[in-house]
This record gives C-alpha cells, structure tokens and sequence, in this order.
C-alpha cells in the first residue's frame, strides 16, 4: 500500500506526469505483490472484474452526459432562471455563482472547468457590484471545489470501487449521502456570502434580466426538465413510490430492486438532453469524425482512470488490504476520535497538490479502511471523505480552479491562500468530522 500511495504522488507531483499513467501502472504492479506466480492470475481477474463492473459503465455514461451538456444551450437557459431569481439580491451574483456552481456539479463534476464556467458569468458581475478581487476569487475558487462535492464526480466511481465500500455500501445510498454533504456545503457558502454583504455594505445591483418570473420561466423552463432524470431513478429506488411499489408483488419488489441509480440517472439524462437540443447538439460537429477528435479527449483521462483504480481496488481486496490494516491498527492504540481528524486532515493537505481524484487514489483508500476498521460507519466516512477531498478547488497552491478563478478576476493568487484556507479548507474538515460521527446527518 505504501509502494501504492508513494508512485500515486511521486508520479504526479515530482514528475508531473498524468495520474492516468500512475493507475495504469499500480493495476500492473500490485497483483505481484501476492506473489510471481500468483500475479497474472490476479490481474486477469480484476480485469474481468471491472470489465464486468456496472458502477464503470454508469462513470462513462456520465462523462457522455457532461460532454453533450457542454455543447447545448441547457445550461444558458438555467443561467437566465437564477439571473432572474436571485440576480437583484444583496449578494446576488454570489447567489447565482453557487446556484449555477452546484448545478454544474450535478451535472458534470469537474472543479476548475465549474470555477471557469460559472466565474466566466459572474465574476465581472461580483467586481461591479462591490466584492473585492480577492473576495470574488475566494468564492469563485471554492465554488469549483462544488464541482467534485456534489454527484456524479469521479470521485464518487472512486470510492465506490474501495474494498471497504463495495458490498457495504449501495450506490444509491452513496449517492444521496454526498448530495446531502453538496448541500451543507452550498449552506456554509451561503454563510460566507453574508458574511462579505454586511462586511462590504453592498446593496442589491440592478443587473439581471427586467423580465418577469415568469417570462423566463416561460421561455427557458423546459431547461429544468433535465432534473427529471435525478428525480425519477431516486424516486424508484428509495423514499414513499418505491415503498408503495414493493408493496404490491414479489414481481413488483423484484422490478424495483433491479433499478440502478447510477445506471439509470446519467441514462436519464441523456435523453432528455438530446430531446430538448439535440438539433443543436449535432450542428456544433462537423461530423463523425469531428465528433470523436473532440469527444476522446473528453474521456479518455477519467474514464482511463477509473477503469485502471477500480482494477487496483480489486486486487487490493484480495490481497486482504482490510485485514493488514486492522492488524496494525490494535497495535496502534489510537483513538477512534484522533485517528478520524488525523485521516481527514491528511486528506485535505494532500488535496493541496493533488487533484481530488488522485487524493482519493492516493490516501482515500487507506483511509477510509483505517476508519472503518476502528469502528467508523462505511457510508459516513466515504461520504465524508468525498466531502473533504473536494476542498482541492480551494486548496492552495495547486488548485487549478483558485488560478481560474484568479484569472477571472486578476487577482494575485497568494493573497487568496489563508482566506482559502481559513473560510473553506479547515471548516469543511471539520463537517466531513461531524458527517463522519453522525453529527451532521445524511439518509
């Protein structure tokens, strides 16, 4: 695990090389470690693994789902629905930041493109309105960590594959509990709005659309249908319809129990995108070749990287990863409460340098095992986990969305560092701990 760990972030950090290639190589290395002749078996086996892996076929329909997204015009009728609600509010282009910071989240889950997409429409509009530069690079950064604190982020297909997450924990039931956690982040940020409205004095701007409620709505409330595609899979698979439902047969309880979220929410999706701008969607590519220059870049890294850290997984799994930490844990002596804050804040210093989806690669793992085996529960903890390892939009000095979000505004980056640190960083640890512990709630 340390050999692991230690090419994860020399490969990425010292060398600077693509985290993809790091994964590859770990799939490669780590079945040996059960041994020469052991080896080959191992990694056939995790191979056929993933290969057979629904949880990898829901992360790619998810990346197909953000790329369609990305060249329709979904998105720009959202954008006119929160102008509209919140734009003439004291704080408001703060309010629409997050509003569309978090439903580019849902949608997408990437940190720094979510710090340039929603800083691209708000961030001249936060200077007008009397933030300071570094006041709006400050939420226009950490807004992008939004990006990996709601799902489907990467991060999500990530910890599902951990030894200790996958067979204890469902994905429907992951998924609900980082939404949960997405919110209580979309409410500290609101903390911070408030906070900068009465320090700063600012008054609601006149900027926005003049056109009525419901005139937009009118015009661009089809564009909400999209989340149709989360409410309909979550509607059958927990909550009053689907206990209605079981009810009724073993047939119906059969049928009910064969929906899978993680499949059907991006599948969902799809469709309803290609249904309200599809049109649209095909003319943006000259044809199919167009279509695939611009659509293998787009998935090649992350999907590379989950199919090769799912493999890994595995193999850990097998090695008996779980046991071994166990082991050294007794010997260890440390308290549950101290070994918890001690993970959560390794997590959210390695999240400085490393991308939220290698510092799940990197330490999510062992952590989540060290956690689970002083006694934690498996969904707080990865709820948790993923939580804090979000904080890489607002984690200096390598975040790519804070040098976004620097750009947008020409702000020197350093002076955003401590306000960083001290508005985002350190109190969303310290809610990843209350969401471990129980304190903070999640389904």
């Amino acid at each position: 695990m340390i050999v692991f760990i230690a090419l994860i972030i020399i490969w990425a950090v010292v060398l600077k090389r693509n985290i993809v290639e790091a994964a590859l190589i770990s799939m490669i290395i780590l079945p040996f470690f059960g041994g020469v002749e052991a080896g080959p078996g191992l990694l056939v086996g995790s191979l056929e693994y993933v290969l057979n892996y629904e949880v990898l076929y829901a992360s790619l329909a998810f990346i197909v789902m953000s790329f369609l997204l990305q060249h329709s015009h979904v998105l720009d009728g959202m954008l006119h629905i929160f102008t509209r609600l919140f734009g003439r509010l004291k704080g408001g282009p703060a309010y629409v930041n997050t509003g569309l910071s978090s439903v580019l989240g849902c949608m997408s889950g990437g940190n720094t493109p979510n710090a340039a997409t929603s800083g691209a429409f708000t961030a001249e509009w936060l200077l007008r309105s009397g933030w300071t530069r570094e006041q709006a690079a400050t939420l226009i950064a950490a807004n992008g960590g939004l990006g990996a604190g709601f799902p489907p982020c990467a991060g999500l297909f990530i910890v599902l594959g951990f030894p200790t997450v996958a067979g204890f924990v469902s994905e429907g039931q992951l998924y609900i509990a980082l939404f949960v956690t997405g919110l209580y982040q979309v409410v500290w940020r609101i903390v911070y709005i408030q906070y900068v409205v009465h320090k700063n004095h600012l008054q609601p701007t006149s900027s926005g659309s003049t056109e009525t409620i419901g005139e937009v709505l009118r015009k661009y409330g089809i564009n909400l249908t999209l989340f149709l595609g989360a409410i309909i899979p979550v509607a059958l698979t927990m909550g009053p319809l689907f206990d209605a439902l079981v009810a009724r047969s073993e047939a119906w309880e059969s049928a009910m129990d064969s929906v899978n979220l993680l499949v059907w929410l991006p599948t969902l999706m799809i469709c309803i995108i290609l249904i309200l701008d599809g049109k649209n969607i095909v003319k943006q590519f000259s044809g199919w070749e167009d279509f695939v220059k611009k659509f293998i870049p787009h998935i090649a890294n992350t999907g590379g990287l989950l199919f090769f850290i799912f493999a890994a997984s595995n193999t850990i799994t097998k090695l008996g990863l779980g046991d071994d930490v166990v082991a050294v844990l007794d010997q260890m002596n440390l308290s549950p409460i101290i070994t918890l804050i001690v993970v959560y804040v390794l997590v959210a210093v390695v999240a400085g340098p490393l991308s939220s989806t290698a510092t799940l690669t990197a330490v999510g793992v062992v952590g989540h095992a060290v956690l689970v085996g002083v006694g934690f529960d498996p969904l707080t903890t990865a709820a948790a986990l993923l939580m804090i390892s979000s904080t890489e939009g607002a984690s200096p000095p390598a975040s790519g969305a804070l040098f976004v979000a620097c750009g947008l505004t020409e702000c020197d980056p350093p002076k955003i560092y401590l306000p960083l640190i001290g508005w985002f960083v350190a109190p969303i640890v310290v809610m990843g701990c209350l969401v471990a512990v129980g304190i903070l709630p999640v389904p």
